[in-house]
């Protein structure tokens, strides 16, 4: 499956479009390498999705066809780390 329709139907990312742009924006690394909108995910892949205030790393654990269901999203990984870097209101780092 592309790494940016995982990251949709897997809802780390609401929607296709804005996954894409992360994507060709340089915010999305599968084993510490760029990804491009069409990179395949398998399972074991290791994805990292830097937001400017949010840096998360996760295991991609199955890759299902078709559509998933809200309760069942989770299930596709797990999280490794979820770190916030910066309070985007008052531009202080986060406790």
């Amino acid at each position: 499956m592309r790494v940016d329709l995982f990251l949709k139907r897997s809802r780390i990312i609401k929607q296709r479009d804005a996954a894409k742009k992360a994507c060709d924006r340089g915010m999305v690394t599968i084993s510490g390498r760029s990804a491009k909108p069409g990179h395949q995910v398998a399972a074991r892949d290791i994805v990292v999705v830097a937001w400017p205030d949010r840096r998360l790393e996760f295991e991609v654990l199955n890759v299902p066809e078709g559509n998933v269901s809200k309760d069942r999203a989770q299930s596709m990984y797990h999280v490794l780390s979820d770190e916030r870097l910066i309070d985007n209101v008052s531009g202080f780092e986060a406790r």
